[in-house]
């Protein structure tokens, strides 16, 4: 590999990390307002049973954590290649 592909690597690295984390807050922030509708609503069986589940905000966190150890895989990779570079 080429001098300066370890900056390539961390670059990536870090956009996954960053992708991901933001990711994962969107999941959060869907999942947080999907709960609140739902408390609102005068039939709260919705609400303690969890039914209908609401897949799209659970993928969206798992998404950003499996962004994240990429990112932190890949930052890795370009610290071990600049630091035998």
């Amino acid at each position: 590999m080429a001098l300066h592909d370890w900056l390539i690597l961390m670059g990536m690295g870090g956009l996954f990390i960053l992708l991901g984390l933001a990711t994962f807050i969107w999941g959060k922030r869907e999942e947080k307002s999907y709960y609140d509708s739902l408390s609102a609503r005068t039939d709260l069986r919705e609400f303690l049973e969890h039914r209908p589940q609401a897949p799209q905000p659970v993928s969206l966190k798992i998404g950003g954590w499996i962004a994240v150890a990429i990112g932190l895989l890949m930052l890795a990779m370009g610290g071990i290649i600049f630091l035998r570079g």
